[in-house]
C-alpha cells in the first residue's frame, strides 16, 4: 500500500517530467529556425568608381599686400594705409567691386635690434596689410595683378582660379564614376561566375578641384612690375562613388 506522502511525492515527479519535457520541446523548435536572411542580405558585390570632369577656369582669387616699415607705430601705419588705400583704387579701375575685397590678415610688430648679448633696442615697427581678392572676369587677372603693384601692393600671394558654378563638370564626373563602377562590377562578376542584380547601395565623394600645373604660391616685389602673363590652364573635377551591386 502506497502511503500518502509517497503518492504526493510521485505526482511531483511526474509534473517535474512534463515540464522538463515541454521545455526541451519549445528550445528545440527554436534553434530549428533557419536565418532567412543572412545569405540575401550578405551576398553582393562592391566596387569604387571613379570619374573625372574638366573645365576651364572663370574666375580667381588673389592675396594682395601692402608691408612698410618705419621708425615709429604711426609712421609705419600711415603709410602703410595710404599704400593700400591706392591700392583699392586701382583694383577699382579694373572692375574689381568692393564686396570682392575682402581683409584677411593686418599685422603690426616691433622689429628688435640683436647684438652679441641679444636684444638692444627697437629698430622700428613693420606692417602687413593683406587682402583676399576675388576677380570675377579671368581676362582681367594680369591687369589687375599689374595694377595693384603699381599702386603699391609689394607682395602677392598665390593666384587660385576657380569654376564659379562647378555643378555641371560634377554632374559629369559623376555619371563617369557610375559608369566605371558599373565596368567594374561587371568584370568581377564574370571573373568570380556569377550574375550581377540591381543595385543595393550607393554613396558618393566629391573631390577638390585640382588646380592647374605651376600656379599657386607666391611672391614679393619691391618696386613695380610689368603686368604678368598668367595661364588659367584647366581644372579637373573628381568624384567616387561606392556602388554595391545584389548579386542573382
Amino acid at each position: 500500500m502506497i502511503s500518502k506522502r509517497s503518492s504526493i511525492a510521485l505526482l511531483f515527479i511526474l509534473g517535474l517530467s512534463m515540464v522538463l519535457t515541454s521545455c526541451a520541446g519549445t528550445l528545440s523548435a527554436q534553434t530549428a529556425v533557419p536565418d532567412q536572411g543572412s545569405s540575401s542580405t550578405n551576398s553582393g558585390v562592391t566596387v569604387v568608381g571613379q570619374g573625372t570632369a574638366y573645365g576651364e577656369p572663370d574666375q580667381a582669387t588673389v592675396m594682395v599686400g601692402v608691408e612698410t616699415f618705419a621708425p615709429s607705430v604711426s609712421e609705419a601705419t600711415s603709410q602703410n594705409q595710404e599704400n593700400l588705400s591706392s591700392v583699392m583704387v586701382a583694383l577699382d579701375e579694373v572692375g574689381i567691386a568692393p564686396e570682392d575685397i575682402q581683409t584677411t590678415n593686418y599685422s603690426l610688430y616691433a622689429e628688435q635690434i640683436y647684438g652679441e648679448r641679444g636684444p638692444e633696442g627697437i629698430a622700428g615697427y613693420r606692417v602687413s596689410n593683406q587682402v583676399n581678392v576675388t576677380i570675377r572676369d579671368i581676362s582681367k587677372v594680369s591687369d589687375a595683378l599689374g595694377a595693384v603693384t603699381d599702386a603699391g601692393a609689394n607682395a602677392i600671394y598665390g593666384v587660385n582660379f576657380a569654376v564659379a558654378d562647378p555643378a555641371a563638370l560634377e554632374e559629369e564626373a559623376r555619371a563617369a564614376a557610375m559608369a566605371d563602377a558599373a565596368e567594374r562590377a561587371k568584370s568581377l562578376a564574370e571573373l568570380g561566375n556569377v550574375e550581377l542584380g540591381g543595385i543595393k547601395i550607393i554613396s558618393e565623394v566629391i573631390g577638390q578641384p585640382i588646380a592647374p600645373m605651376g600656379m599657386g604660391g607666391g611672391y614679393a616685389m619691391e618696386t613695380a612690375a610689368a603686368a604678368p602673363g598668367i595661364s588659367p590652364g584647366q581644372l579637373s573635377y573628381q568624384v567616387q562613388v561606392q556602388v554595391t551591386y545584389a548579386l542573382q
